[in-house]
């Protein structure tokens, strides 16, 4: 199937929806009563699920100042989910004004409400593509009308790849963004791990499977040591690619134990 015809999920009130049930988890208030009992049963199986998505919203928001920091002015968040505080376009805008920033997602329900929010903003675009599609993605008028893929760019995958059960297919959407990124380009990664409590995530990774047809089926989601290659061909930010408490922690900000937080995260950069 090419990639401009491949089925993307369509709005369905009746099912719970990946997007919907984080959004309860984080105190959102964009779900149905489905995705609320989903969310319940979830978090049966792991309490500590908004601790670990708080993390990575901060985690998220120091990356994206780094890289604010060391020039990038063109953003690419794949897999971006509903909108909610502390959005990449907010923080970029406000560390570098004038930054450009592109998000993508496959679900209809995040696409309508990231579109809403970003109705004035120029610097801005939403797409709705699948994650596996790159080519598509990259080609996609929504992408091109703001990024310049001959200049520095970060392309954003937080919490996205632990989602994409095809080993082969996760490591070849990491690929053709690394091929297609310029020189001072920036991939920035995180993604949850099974190392620290197997059963928790294995019991986890089943419910999110539940009712998927795509690929060989996994029985956990991936350990650090299948996340580490991501990042080949890059030069590694510090401190690496490591729990996401451990990445450059504002001064001040609470501790919280790094080993608690079952998802690691880096910024590799190309030279």
């Amino acid at each position: 199937m090419a990639p401009s015809e491949r089925e993307l999920p369509r709005f369905d009130p009746t099912m719970p929806n990946e997007a919907r049930v984080l959004d309860f988890i984080i105190g959102g208030k964009d779900h149905f009563a489905v995705d609320r009992e989903a969310a319940d049963k979830i978090l049966e199986v792991a309490p500590d699920l908004p601790l670990l998505m708080s993390e990575s919203r901060k985690c998220l928001g120091r990356m994206v100042r780094f890289l604010a920091q060391v020039g990038i002015r063109q953003f690419v968040d794949i897999g971006c989910g509903l909108p909610t505080r502390g959005n990449v376009h907010e923080i970029a805008q406000a560390a570098a004004p004038g930054s450009r920033v592109v998000y993508v997602d496959n679900d209809p329900v995040v696409v309508a409400h990231a579109q809403a929010l970003l109705v004035s903003n120029d610097d801005t675009s939403v797409v709705q593509a699948d994650a596996r599609d790159v080519e598509h993605i990259l080609a996609h008028p929504g992408l091109t009308s703001l990024i310049d893929l001959e200049q520095p760019v970060a392309f954003l995958l937080v919490s996205l790849l632990q989602g994409i059960h095809e080993d082969d297919v996760a490591t070849g959407i990491v690929k053709r963004l690394r091929d297609a990124m310029a020189p001072g380009s920036h991939l920035a990664i995180a993604h949850a791990i099974s190392d620290t409590c197997p059963e928790v995530t294995a019991d986890l990774w089943a419910l999110f499977r539940r009712g998927s047809t795509r690929g060989e089926p996994r029985c956990n989601v991936r350990n650090k040591a299948e996340i580490d290659p991501y990042f080949d061909g890059l030069e590694l930010v510090e401190p690496g690619v490591v729990h996401l408490p451990a990445w450059r922690p504002d001064p001040g900000e609470p501790t919280v134990d790094p080993e608690s937080v079952w998802v690691v995260g880096g910024i590799g950069r190309k030279n």
